[in-house]
């Protein structure tokens, strides 16, 4: 039970969380036959905006977007109760490259670009369930939300910073057309500088491309800045969901993931001490 003063937001959530464009329906996700990742889990991400998905390393969101993907069997997962549909059909069996083709596209952890080839090559890679004329198109918008990228479009992609290369990764899953982008940490190891020009263009994704996003993140703050809608997992189940304001507002928010306490911004240490005492999960 969360011990809150803030009522559970799912208990009356509005008709933008409870129907999407991709929805994942009471899933629960095992490995190896054993290990239960996640356990009965529904999100909705509604089209047109951007929904938040929220929690520390090791609570269940890498595990869901490998699922949305379909490549939970590279890692001996499997989804052994529940649904994931993505406009109203069922995309639960799908292989990845059909998905991609269906509008789903997933930027994963950790960049992974491919190293050995340009930027531009890299674009091209993006773009190939894509005719030439629509190839030629995208990496013009690509461009255009990256212009670091258009200078630099000969280089070796493997010699480019960690930021570059993150823009690079979101521009290659752009080239696909994809109406759902799944970014998973776009922040992780980058300078604040960099993180502020990522956040922007996830922003005119949603604003200009009218591009629906769902965003993996640890960092809550810059998410909850951003988003229309957020879910915080822990151990593989959904303990808090809601529009940013209300989430930002509630009081184990603010001293799980935003470090506030009611005196001001905590230490590190104060954090961790607190988050051994978590209440929503007793």
């Amino acid at each position: 039970m969360i011990a809150s003063s803030q009522p559970h937001p799912s208990s009356d959530p509005p008709t933008s969380a409870r129907e999407g464009m991709l929805e994942f329906r009471n899933v629960r996700i095992v490995y190896d036959n054993a290990i239960e990742a996640i356990r009965d889990v529904s999100i909705a991400v509604p089209a047109g905006g951007i929904v938040g998905l929220l929690g520390s390393n090791g609570a269940g969101k890498s595990t869901l977007l490998k699922a949305m993907s379909g490549i939970l069997y590279t890692e001996e997962g499997r989804l052994e109760n529940g649904s994931i549909s993505f406009r109203g059909a069922s995309v639960d069996s799908l292989a990845p490259d059909e998905l991609v083709r269906r509008g789903i596209v997933q930027v994963p952890e950790g960049r992974r670009v491919f190293p050995a080839l340009t930027i531009d090559e890299n674009l091209q890679m993006g773009g190939y369930t894509r005719s030439a004329a629509e190839i030629r198109e995208q990496r013009e918008k690509v461009f255009g939300l990256f212009p670091r990228l258009y200078e630099r479009r000969d280089q070796i992609a493997g010699y480019m910073s960690g930021g570059e290369q993150q823009m690079l990764a979101i521009g290659r899953a752009l080239m696909t057309r994809p109406m759902l982008l799944a970014l998973d940490e776009p922040s992780l190891g980058l300078a604040p500088l960099i993180i502020d020009r990522i956040y922007e263009v996830i922003a005119k994704l949603r604003d200009e491309l009218k591009l629906t996003v769902l965003l993996v993140e640890q960092n809550a703050q810059r998410a909850l800045d951003i988003c229309d809608y957020a879910y915080i997992l822990e151990t593989g189940r959904v303990v808090l969901d809601g529009p940013p304001c209300k989430l930002s507002a509630n009081q184990d928010v603010q001293e799980f993931y935003l470090g506030m306490s009611g005196s001001g911004r905590k230490s590190m240490r104060e954090v961790k001490h607190y988050k051994r005492r978590k209440r929503w999960l007793s």
